[in-house]
């Protein structure tokens, strides 16, 4: 097999993640990076062992041997850099979200099924083995009707008044922070597991601190230095929210979003409650399907690959009991996109196993509706 070349735009936290799965697959290469100026760019390059450094989108897209851009960069760059990968005719993977705003979100769908390019965004929590189980469960019916989802995702790294992000900056991150970065995991993977489709919502939304103390340090998932100097930033984003909805076949569910809840490191949890089962699955132990019944004992099934359905043996690597988690469903993710590619397969005919653009701009519409549904106090149909 001829291996497939990609380009990096942006190599903090998550393109460094991108990386390291991307070198898991064998028959993919990282040939090339492009950050915001040429040191940065090839400190980069030397630091992740990867051949070019650029210092402009523009010089890593007319390299002709990158066939795959990832699009990893800030939020608000995500519009204008993926616009510009599919107009150079090259394959485009971006981070979620897939843009700030649902025209944009239409028009990338739009012009990607135009210029037919592969397209795919980061929702990581459907490639876990364990929630392709339970999706394979309620596609089977094995739970019966399923009438009610819950959940939460639940983070503590914005919890102190001294953190800050660029993410809280609406210029920046978006008009919704939490929602935007982790409700819309919880959205595509519920809607995933069930099937179904979100069609309408009721939010209400906090923030904790109507200010915060920003230092230099806006690395995520990094504490800043208690010595630190601090300038005090205005806070425009959500630190929390609730959320109803509804989905298409008329049933309902709820979700809550928190970064500010301690000791919740990146608890995302859903409960599927069917007619005959339930199911329960929880990121920080993402082995475990907890399945309940009503008239006899409960049941948790491990991602041991001799007992999951057949369908999902493909997402499990290893022997029962070798724990598989956020970096091997990121190589899940990563594998169904590549081998997508590498089969030639036709993005508007065949059925992709990962989250394409038209499944991001979806989730950018979920979150416009949860924005207005709590600026309004009501019921917010899906657009």
């Amino acid at each position: 097999m001829k291996k497939i070349n990609v380009g990096i735009i942006g190599t903090g936290f998550i393109g460094a993640a991108h990386i390291e799965a991307i070198r898991r697959l064998g028959f993919v290469d990282v040939i090339a990076l492009a950050e915001n100026n040429q040191q940065l760019a090839e400190q980069k390059a030397k630091e992740l062992n990867i051949p070019l450094a650029y210092d402009s989108v523009d010089k890593l897209l007319a390299n002709p041997d990158i066939q795959v851009v990832h699009n990893c960069t800030p939020n608000h760059l995500h519009f204008a850099i993926n616009k510009k990968v599919i107009l150079a005719g090259k394959h485009v993977f971006s981070e979620k979200p897939l843009c700030l705003t649902s025209q944009e979100a239409d028009e990338l769908t739009s012009l990607a099924e135009q210029q037919g390019v592969t397209t795919a965004v980061g929702f990581v929590y459907r490639n876990f083995a364990m929630v392709q189980q339970a999706a394979d469960m309620v596609r089977d019916q094995q739970i019966g009707r399923v009438f009610a989802v819950n959940g939460h995702y639940l983070q503590d790294w914005m919890l102190l008044e001294t953190d800050y992000n660029w993410r809280v900056d609406p210029k920046v991150g978006g008009k919704s922070r939490t929602v935007a970065d982790i409700g819309s995991h919880w959205c595509d993977t519920v809607q995933f597991v069930t099937g179904k489709k979100i069609k309408e919502v009721f939010a209400d939304m906090s923030i904790v601190y109507p200010t915060r103390k920003a230092s230099k340090q806006v690395e995520s998932f990094v504490t800043v230095n208690a010595d630190s100097s601090y300038e005090l930033k205005p806070v425009e984003t959500e630190d929390y929210a609730s959320v109803l909805v509804r989905f298409e076949d008329g049933s309902k569910g709820s979700f809550t979003v928190s970064q500010v809840s301690a000791g919740h490191k990146n608890d995302l949890t859903f409960d599927i409650s069917g007619s005959e089962k339930s199911l329960h699955w929880e990121q920080e132990t993402p082995q475990y399907l907890k399945i309940g019944y009503r008239q006899q004992a409960n049941q948790i099934l491990c991602d041991d690959p001799s007992l999951v359905n057949p369908a999902v043996r493909a997402y499990n690597h290893f022997p029962g009991g070798h724990i598989e988690g956020w970096p091997d469903a990121f190589k899940n993710m990563m594998l169904a996109f590549y081998a997508f590619i590498a089969e030639g397969k036709d993005p508007q005919q065949d059925t992709a196993k990962f989250a394409m653009f038209k499944d991001g701009a979806q989730i950018v519409h979920i979150v416009d509706a949860i924005i207005e549904s709590a600026q309004q106090g009501k019921w917010i149909s899906v657009k």
